[in-house]
């Protein structure tokens, strides 16, 4: 896989902070839809090799495909979708996830979702593909911690 970018901040909670504040620049949900497009395009590359079913996150609409690798000390994810907005989902999960410790990140709520009012913009299909992609996030974090 390619190398990882995350973390970008400290900590989860310096993370979810920035994504608050960036996101508090928009005045309306156009901008912010836009800017989760763009922040998708950021993602590191996702070999076509891992588009599989052994990968791919049930749960969603759109077509996720997903893969962890570390151990407890330091969990990192790499994760591609077919749909822009869910891609900048994927980002904004990483962010705040990706590169963390399992303790971290079964420690960390993903208070960013209510802080931007993304729970209330989303449609209820991808509101389920966030939880499913939290959830997955979350489950490998405590397997890592067994």
């Amino acid at each position: 896989m390619t190398a990882n970018k995350f973390p970008l901040e400290a900590s989860p909670a310096d993370a979810q902070r920035a994504i608050a504040e960036e996101f508090s620049f928009f005045g309306d949900w156009s901008e912010r839809y836009q800017y989760l497009i763009d922040l998708g395009r950021k993602l590191p590359e996702f070999p076509d090799a891992l588009k599989t079913e052994e990968h791919r996150l049930h749960g969603c609409q759109s077509m996720v495909w997903i893969v962890a690798s570390g151990d407890a000390e330091r969990l990192d994810f790499a994760a591609a979708s077919d749909s822009a907005i869910v891609s900048g989902l994927i980002y904004l999960a990483l962010r705040v996830y990706g590169g963390r410790s399992a303790r971290e990140i079964v420690d960390t709520d993903a208070e960013y979702i209510g802080d931007i009012g993304l729970a209330k913009h989303l449609s209820p299909t991808r509101n389920n593909g966030l939880a499913a992609l939290l959830a997955f996030i979350r489950d490998r974090a405590q397997r890592a911690l067994a």
